[in-house]
Parts: structure tokens; C-alpha cells; sequence
């Protein structure tokens, strides 16, 4: 301040023309300023707008006690979900992910808000004709899901229906929120399911219930889906992630070589004889007698101690 007093006395006391030059000099400093400063904020919100990157239709995080757990949630809330085609490329890539990096043991697969899914983005579908959708082998690559050899758990937090219900169906155990609600209502629109409906409904819950289910597009509770074997627990909305991922942390503390031969086996009853499936599965516990990790497993159990994995 006592600066500025001493300027201002100067200034007041010098000559005419030393005072036009200091005022001259004042005022265009300041347009200068206010031009650079106007410029300054065109350049960083035209910089912003460029670099601005689009928002990821699947998130995926680390998560778990040994943050060897990924957690992918499905993030398109302002449609509840709706399998898009851009989704499911970036589901498809996260997975692919996941399967690569040897740090990921398990997956648990959730939807953003209140929905799971409500199942595939029929504004893309509606105008599609027969020719189209049969040589592009439209919902084809709905399946990557199904070829992951980690374990894979749908936590499903809100409503799944059609595709999204597919979708959980797809994965190998299903932790439900009170809340959640599965529904194949594909009929009320004209068509069936096509990603495996009313083929994993019937393998599971039996023929009566899914025509029903499918033939009338009714929705059914997750009570209603545990008792009939679709979902494995019942958790309050707010604990059905953090349950799932508990879940995740238990199976990713056993041999991982051994988790896998797990999932392949019951996985083949969808795809055998019963016969057929009892050889996979036998041929897969004799597999175990060549890993360091049945060898490791049964010592652990005989010394008494914990068993320490190599997945060998």
C-alpha cells in the first residue's frame, strides 16, 4: 500500500506529458491482459474439448484381500444398462483382459445403479432385417463370456432381463440383490431370446418354468430365482457386490490350475450326455495326480497346515 501511495503521489506531480504516457502505458496493459486472458480460456476449452476422452461403457477395478479379483461393472445407467453394441465390444475387450493377465484369478460382473441389465439396445435391433442380422451372426459374440476359464460371478443388483438375464445366465454363480428381477420378455416385442435363454433356463430350472417365463415375459423376484436354482444367494441391495467379491477372495485362495478344472466340469453337463460328462469329469480328476498342486494339497491336509499353492 505505501508502495501505490508514493506511485500515485508521483504520478500527480509530474508533468502533462509523463502523465499521458503513464496512463497510455496502464490502459494498454490491461487490454492486453484481458486479451490474453480471453485467449488463454478459448485455447484450454478447445484443448479440453479435444482431449476429452468418452466415458467407458465397462468399468473395471482390482479389487479383493490379494487384489487379484476384477470387478467389471456394465456403466450405461441412463438406459439401465442396455447391451449396446459399443458395450459389449468393451465388455468383450475387458474380458479378454482378464483372461490374459495372470494377476486375475476370478471375476465378478455387476451393473452400474439400479439395474443389472435390461437386456439388449433394441433402438439398434429395430430395424434390422433377417438378411442382416444372419450374416453379421448378430448376439455371436455375446458368448467371449462363456470362454473364460476364471470363474466368473454376476452380481446382479437390479433388474436383468432378456439379454441382461442371458448375460448373468452366462456366468458360473449368481449372488442376487432382494431387489434384482429376471425376466425373458422378449415375446412382447415379436421375437425370442438368442443368446441361450431358453436354452440355460431349461437346463436349470426345468421346461415348465421357463415356457412360462418365456411365453408370457413374466418377471420373477430373486426368491423366486433362488428356489428354482438360477441364483445361488440372496443378499440386501447394499451387500451384493461386496458379497460377490467375498465370494471371489475364497475361491482365489485355492490352486488356480485345479479352480479351472472345476469349472470345466461342471460346465460340460451342458453340453454331454450325463455318461459323457461322468468321463470329462473323470478324466479331469486323474489330470489332478500330475500337478505339484494335488500333491502340495494332500500333504497340507496331512501335516495339518495351509496349503501353499504353485499352480503347477
Amino acid at each position: 500500500m505505501e508502495n501505490l501511495r508514493l506511485e500515485t503521489n508521483f504520478i500527480c506531480e509530474a508533468p502533462t506529458q509523463i502523465r499521458k504516457d503513464y496512463f497510455i502505458n496502464s490502459f494498454l496493459e490491461l487490454h492486453l491482459s484481458r486479451k490474453i486472458m480471453e485467449m488463454g480460456k478459448k485455447y484450454f476449452s478447445s484443448h479440453n474439448k479435444i482431449t476429452a476422452q468418452p466415458t467407458s461403457l465397462v468399468l473395471k477395478d482390482r479389487v479383493g484381500k490379494s487384489n487379484n479379483v476384477a470387478l467389471l461393472t456394465l456403466n450405461r445407467p441412463e438406459v439401465f444398462n442396455a447391451l449396446s453394441e459399443q458395450l459389449l465390444k468393451e465388455l468383450n475387450m475387458a474380458l479378454e483382459d482378464c483372461s490374459a493377465d495372470e494377476s486375475i484369478v476370478v471375476v465378478v460382473l455387476t451393473g452400474s445403479h439400479r439395474a443389472f441389465s435390461a437386456g439388449a439396445d433394441i433402438k439398434e435391433m429395430g430395424e434390422l432385417r433377417f438378411v442382416d442380422v444372419h450374416k453379421s451372426g448378430l448376439l455371436g459374440d455375446w458368448s467371449v463370456l462363456t470362454t473364460l476359464r476364471k470363474p466368473i460371478i454376476a452380481a446382479v443388483n437390479g433388474v436383468a432381463f432378456g439379454g441382461g438375464c442371458e448375460l448373468a445366465l452366462m456366468c458360473d454363480i449368481i449372488y442376487a440383490s432382494e431387489k434384482a428381477l429376471f425376466a425373458q420378455p422378449e415375446i412382447k416385442i415379436g421375437t425370442i431370446p438368442g443368446a441361450g435363454g431358453t436354452q440355460r433356463w431349461t437346463r436349470v430350472a426345468g421346461k415348465s418354468l421357463t415356457m412360462e417365463l418365456c411365453l408370457t415375459g413374466d418377471k420373477i423376484s430373486a426368491k423366486e430365482a433362488k428356489q428354482c436354482g438360477i441364483v445361488s444367494k440372496v443378499f440386501p441391495p447394499e451387500k451384493v457386490v461386496e458379497e460377490a467379491i467375498n465370494l471371489a477372495d475364497r475361491i482365489a485362495q485355492n490352486s488356480v490350475l485345479v479352480t479351472s478344472m472345476v469349472k470345466q466340469a461342471v460346465n460340460s453337463v451342458y453340453e454331454t450326455t450325463l455318461q459323457q460328462g461322468i468321463a470329462v469329469e473323470r478324466a479331469l480328476f486323474h489330470a489332478t495326480f500330475a500337478t505339484e498342486d494335488r500333491k502340495e494339497g494332500m500333504r497340507a491336509f496331512i501335516e495339518k497346515r495351509p496349503p501353499k499353492w504353485t499352480n503347477e
